[in-house]
């Protein structure tokens, strides 16, 4: 409660969300636009820079439009997601489709969407029609698309599939309409996929910064409901200092009036003037916003927040990154200045650190000539970046800090989206350390989380401690479901080790804990066969397809056994009702399949599909190494198991593989 009153109404740094619509002004026009092409187009791709406002327009703005119209919305979707779930827990799938479904439906397992395509996910939903019968457009949105672009090496195999099942699911179904929200240093990127997604030019729509007339209704209109509002010429007045731009050059200060206003710096001002009222206040009047509308000051505490917050994240000293800032981009003469972003490095820092400044939207970044450029976010910026570096830092201290253990664990999820792995587990074990004995779910989630970057960088044995960490906390807390699934996680990564006898027993206990999950029973049966016993899998994955005959994961792990076995025909078969070709692993399988059946131009053609996006991958190395034995390349199938690290093959595969090196 601030101000004497029960609801504030201006959001501040964050974006809005869905309940947020009775506070979010300005964008009427833009999200009646957006919600007219996206019915009515097979693909929209909604861009702009950071912070301009992509996801709540999304959220507050057309989802709201859209509960007029007679459609079907999915919720908005997510390329990426947080740390609870032990991911080592799940056979390889691609982690693009496991992110997505999750955000599409968030009350289901991620167990149950494990194996599931995107057109699958969506055909399970069955048709969509209104209450006369007739057949709905199907929205389905991806907020934050240049996650896809994002280029984490592991990850880099499963892009063009994740695209494939996109456009796989939008030539099954002429009612879907799918929307890509992206920032537009992305966009070139996205661009290169826009014929096989919507069979020609997409819908594009911009999403600028706020014109004045919308600047205006984004400030007086969140008031209209409650015991205070502007008089007259205060909100214009705002307005027009929010647009007004002041520069320290060589030639003394300048100023002039800009055309837009950024929404991050509308908020950050409104919602300060706003705590700055008494309670009592019923009027804003413009004396009052020239005296405490201080957006110089507003937009400075901003600043220091988001670069104390930054170096805390990535270790670095604030000194160094403001320094860095200033000195980097503002010329001389007191403009914007740009910097070339390397592979690595953007004048001297790191890219990660360059990412969360603008992801915190202190920088935005702009494609020209096939090169990314990085600047200030606004010509508004530049005179607090250089009264920050000049010492007159507002009221910001240690409170930045991550203030417990839950907050210290989001920062080291952040950092890992930032790509930086390693600075992900110093948050991680930070957030362990600062985590107490109340808070034991938190705990699971750290050392679920401490697993998962155990297994992104190959440490099998650091992710089985972890994963037997966090079974061992939910055991305490009674969570039967948790515990089964840490302990199918750890015996997938003792199984990496090649300690099989432990994998299986480690994995029966899991199905013990959770029988009616299905993974975790194919997962049994993998291990099972990983360890030399095809035939004691094959019974397995028949009880979990006689419980669901359709399940993904049960008919891709049965048709790779099939194929292994010398039984092509019926992996084939199998393969076929997976409707789920472009899985590295199914490729691979069906590589092996066609070899075995003498089919040598197809085989080779999958084979090289497979390789190209899952060649590290150990039961994609092993299956195409098998076919290419087949084929009799066996020097290049020598090279294909050296290339297997993720995780490495195991005994019994190599056994299969004979004396190939």
């Amino acid at each position: 409660m601030t101000g004497g009153f029960e609801t504030e109404p201006y959001i501040g740094l964050r974006a809005y969300t869905k309940e947020d619509h009775e506070r979010f002004f300005g964008r009427d026009k833009k999200a009646y636009e957006i919600a007219v092409h996206w019915q009515a187009h097979r693909l929209t791709m909604l861009h702009g820079p950071s912070g301009v406002g992509k996801t709540s327009v999304l959220q507050a703005g057309v989802l709201r439009e859209l509960t007029r119209q007679r459609v079907d919305v999915l919720p908005i979707g997510r390329l990426s997601h947080g740390s609870a779930f032990p991911i080592a827990a799940l056979p390889e799938r691609n982690p693009f489709t496991m992110a997505l479904l999750s955000s599409w439906a968030p009350g289901e397992s991620l167990t149950r969407l494990s194996g599931l395509t995107v057109q699958q996910f969506l055909r399970r939903r069955g048709p969509r029609t209104d209450k006369y019968g007739d057949p709905v457009p199907v929205l389905v949105a991806i907020d934050q698309a240049e996650e896809l672009f994002f280029d984490f090496p592991h990850r880099l195999g499963f892009r063009d599939p994740f695209v494939a099942q996109l456009a796989e699911a939008l030539d099954d179904n002429k009612d879907l309409r799918l929307l890509l929200s992206i920032r537009d240093d992305y966009l070139a990127r996205l661009m290169a996929h826009e014929e096989r997604l919507s069979g020609g030019p997409a819908a594009m729509v911009a999403l600028a910064p706020l014109r004045e007339e919308e600047a205006l209704a984004a400030v007086k209109e969140p008031l209209a409901r409650m015991a205070r509002s502007y008089a007259p010429q205060a909100a214009e007045n705002l307005v027009r200092e929010l647009r007004t731009v002041r520069m320290e050059g060589m030639s003394g200060p300048t100023s002039y009036v800009s055309d837009t206003v950024e929404p991050v710096q509308l908020q950050i001002v409104c919602a300060a003037l706003w705590r700055s009222c008494p309670s009592d206040m019923k009027v804003i009047t413009p004396e009052y916003v020239e005296r405490h509308a201080d957006v110089d000051r507003s937009l400075g505490d901003f600043l220091t927040g988001a670069l104390t917050e930054i170096a805390q994240e990535h270790e670095i000293s604030v000194d160094r990154l403001s320094t860095w800032l200033r000195e980097t981009f503002i010329t001389e003469l007191g403009t914007r200045d740009t910097a070339y972003e390397g592979e690595t490095q953007t004048a001297g820092m790191r890219n990660s650190v360059v990412k969360a400044l603008i992801d915190r939207h202190v920088l935005k970044a702009e494609v020209r000539s096939g090169s990314r450029w990085c600047e200030l976010q606004h010509d508004r910026l530049l005179q607090p970046v250089l009264l920050t570096h000049a010492g007159g830092r507002p009221r910001h201290g240690p409170g930045h800090a991550p203030a417990s253990a839950v907050e210290c664990l989001r920062v080291a999820e952040q950092v890992f989206a930032d790509g930086d792995l390693t600075l992900a587990e110093t948050h991680a074990q930070k957030a362990k350390r600062m985590c107490g004995e109340g808070d034991q779910r938190t705990r699971a989630e750290i050392e679920s989380f401490l697993g998962y970057l155990a297994c992104e960088r190959g440490d099998w044995a650091a992710a089985e401690d972890c994963y037997r960490q966090a079974s061992q906390v939910y055991e305490r807390l009674g969570d039967t479901a948790a515990v089964g699934r840490c302990l199918a996680a750890a015996g997938r990564v003792i199984l990496h080790q090649g300690r099989t006898d432990e994998a299986i027993a480690e994995l029966y206990s899991a199905v013990g804990r959770v029988p009616r999950d299905l993974a975790v029973q194919v997962e049994l049966a993998m291990t099972m066969w990983h360890t030399g016993s095809p035939e004691a899998a094959l019974p397995l994955l028949a009880q979990v397809l006689s419980v669901d005959g359709d399940t993904p994961i049960a008919l891709q792990a049965r048709a790779v056994v099939l194929a292994d076995l010398g039984e092509p025909e019926q992996a084939l078969r199998d393969l076929a009702r997976v409707r789920e070709p472009e899985e590295p692993v199914t490729i691979a399988a069906r590589a092996l399949a066609m070899a075995q059946l003498g089919r040598a131009e197809e085989a080779a053609a999958e084979l090289e599909a497979a390789l190209l996006a899952g060649r590290d991958q150990g039961l994609v190395a092993y299956l195409c190494a098998r076919a290419l034995l087949r084929l009799g390349q066996r020097g290049r199938a020598a090279q294909v198991a050296r290339d297997a690290t993720r995780p490495p093959l195991t005994s019994y595969q190599h056994r299969m593989l004979g004396d190939v090196p």
